[in-house]
């Protein structure tokens, strides 16, 4: 642990305030130094956080928080803010069950104005915040801080298109540091690299207009004039800047690791009376080397060695095989194509994209673009795999309906991260996608538990299915697998004796659980069997005839009850006149809090314990009733 003379004094915003010239370039490297720490024992977002450091510090120094309002894009690169904000004493916490969140919470501090976790909502949520403080009286400041790759969200610019009329008090901070999570692509980052505004324009349209209205008669419709015409005026000089179309006073691009340069620009958007966009170009990984030359690999990382970069642990996880396996039947199939939503390297893609650069398709955060355009290329005959966390994919279901399952086009989703993810928290688990899918008409749903399951499910989600196809599967590698297991079929496995009394069905990771729970069970003298469904959707009736026969069955389900499979069987167990009990363990109406998967799915009695622990006592129930 490293030896802090700054940082534990930092109480609130009033202490940065106080600090010296020699003193803010002290505590950067404290903030530093501790974000390394605490990440390298917790995971979590490093470059991007240390990327915003001086841009944080310097916005703490020139606006009153938390009277003026700060909202973080994405809020992954907050950690900063939190130190800042009395949460240093707590930050050895973050991420971990009970601890300090790693995005912004309202709950949590009252310098976090608004809880964030998706990407480019910063602007619509802090122009909402502004236009309530104007109506009531409320004259602070409204801050957005957004990412050069959260940007290329079309919310974003839904956000700009509405906002560039407001005229109290907003300023946007576009953090440009030619990434999101993967490198950015598409027109908006080339305009970034382009866009540049003389300083001096300004100060001569100020002293211009000033004078000009000091001239008798003439001189204030002279003025009024130069207005009118600015656009035409200001190209004759200088290209002008998208910004500038959408009403705002662009400043920039300012150098995001130079406070006094920021404060500068702070100062001067304070001033101004239209809504104002700072250019912010910063480093991300600035400061820590490893990160500088790998951003993208420390974006999100789990534990790792300080002095070396390495991961802790850096086994292959089903990305990584969904990766390998898409490259092996895109060698035979120049059909199929690859999407990715600014996330190539999470979603296992980056082999792909070298190899098969023609048939890649970063589109930028934009997973409601996603979608649309894999259904354009379905509709012409070629194969995309959209490749998409699960919990991004929400923002994509309007497109999931209209675009590819009403126009029945042929489009795979891969889903990653689907179930809980850990320590990421609520905003980031992947529990929501199957009862999200499992909604709409012509789509096929696949959960493997293990890697074999995967490969064959990719398989016949590209060749066997016409419409929506869905493979989803979880963060991480295997789980345990029995040695007597063998998965003859993708569309359920039965393990077990199946003249058993008790019936487990589960699907996905869930799979390992129950069939410790089985052993554990046995020793208890309790036989259960295992219904392992593979593709969820549509429900095999095979498989629900099979589950009819038992006295008592119990579903366990990673993710949420309402909509889920486990409902939808036990409809189509009660239409084969089932009699017997039936009981669901799934996820009730709430979300799932910051912690491990292994402690997630233990405070859920998702875990064997947990199954062996509901089984055990739903049997003594039911004892005590006949």
């Amino acid at each position: 642990m490293g030896e802090y003379k700054l940082l534990p004094k930092i109480k609130s915003p009033d202490d940065v305030k106080r600090l010296d010239e020699k003193q803010v370039a002290e505590l950067c490297a404290e903030v530093r130094e501790k974000l390394i720490e605490v990440v390298s024992l917790n995971g979590g977002h490093l470059s991007p956080n240390l990327g915003v450091v001086e841009l944080t510090v310097a916005m703490h120094r020139s606006f009153n928080f938390p009277k003026d309002s700060l909202v973080w894009d994405v809020g992954h690169q907050s950690y900063t803010h939190k130190l800042l904000t009395g949460r240093y004493a707590d930050f050895d916490t973050l991420r971990l069950k009970g601890g300090i969140s790693g995005f912004p919470k309202r709950e949590e501090s009252k310098y976090d104005d608004f809880n964030t976790g998706h990407s480019s909502t910063s602007i619509s949520a802090a122009f909402g915040i502004a236009n309530a403080k104007l109506l009531s009286g409320d004259n602070s400041h409204t801050i957005a801080v957004i990412g050069d790759g959260s940007f290329t969200g079309g919310l974003a610019f839904e956000a700009m298109n509405n906002a560039g009329r407001f005229n109290k008090n907003f300023i946007v901070i576009l953090n440009d540091n030619k990434m999101s999570i993967s490198k950015n692509v598409g027109a908006f980052p080339r305009y970034l690299t382009t866009v540049r505004i003389q300083p001096w324009y300004i100060r001569v349209k100020k002293y211009t207009e000033r004078g000009l209205s000091k001239i008798p008669l003439i001189g204030r419709a002279m003025k009024w004039f130069l207005r009118g015409s600015k656009s035409k005026i200001k190209n004759l000089v200088y290209k002008n800047t998208l910004f500038d179309c959408f009403g705002f006073t662009y400043l920039g691009p300012i150098d995001g690791h130079n406070v006094e340069e920021l404060e500068n620009a702070f100062k001067a958007a304070k001033k101004n009376t239209t809504p104002v966009l700072i250019h912010v170009v910063t480093k991300k990984g600035k400061g820590y080397q490893p990160a500088e030359d790998k951003p993208g690999e420390f974006h999100g990382i789990g534990k790792f060695d300080i002095d070396s970069g390495e991961p802790m642990s850096s086994h292959d996880g089903f990305s990584a095989v969904f990766g390998k396996e898409l490259c092996s039947l895109a060698e035979h199939d120049d059909k199929i194509c690859a999407i990715t939503a600014a996330m190539s390297g999470g979603t296992g893609l980056q082999e792909f994209s070298r190899r098969f650069k023609n048939r890649f398709f970063d589109v930028g955060i934009a997973e409601e673009h996603a979608v649309t355009f894999g259904c354009g290329l379905a509709s012409r005959g070629y194969r995309p795999v959209f490749a998409v966390y699960s919990t991004f994919l929400q923002r994509s279901y309007d497109q999931l309906i209209h675009d590819a399952a009403l126009g029945n086009n042929h489009l795979v989703l891969a889903v990653d991260r689907a179930g809980i993810v850990g320590s990421d928290g609520e905003t980031h688990q992947g529990v929501f996608d199957v009862s999200m899918v499992n909604t709409i008409p012509n789509s096929t749903i696949y959960s493997p538990a293990y890697f074999d399951g995967l490969r064959k499910c990719l398989s016949d989600a590209l060749y066997k299915q016409k419409g929506l196809a869905v493979v989803r599967y979880p963060r991480g590698g295997e789980m345990y697998k029995p040695s007597d297991f063998y998965e003859e079929s993708i569309d359920y496995n039965i393990y077990g004796n199946p003249n058993a009394g008790y019936l487990i069905i589960t699907y996905g990771r869930l799979f390992s659980c129950a069939c410790q729970a089985k052993k554990t069970l046995a020793d208890n003298n309790i036989d259960v069997c295992i219904l392992k469904l593979c593709k969820i959707r549509p429900v095999s009736q095979e498989a629900v005839f099979f589950a009819s026969r038992f006295r008592v069955v119990w579903f366990f389900e990673e993710g949420v009850k309402n909509g889920g499979i486990a409902r939808q069987f036990a409809d189509l167990m009660g239409m084969r006149g089932f009699k017997g009990s039936y009981h669901i363990k799934a996820i009730g109406d709430r979300f799932i809090k910051q912690m491990s998967v292994s402690e997630a799915l233990a405070q859920l009695r998702l875990d064997s314990s947990g199954m062996v622990e509901t089984i055990k006592k739903d049997i003594r129930h039911n004892e005590k009733k006949t």
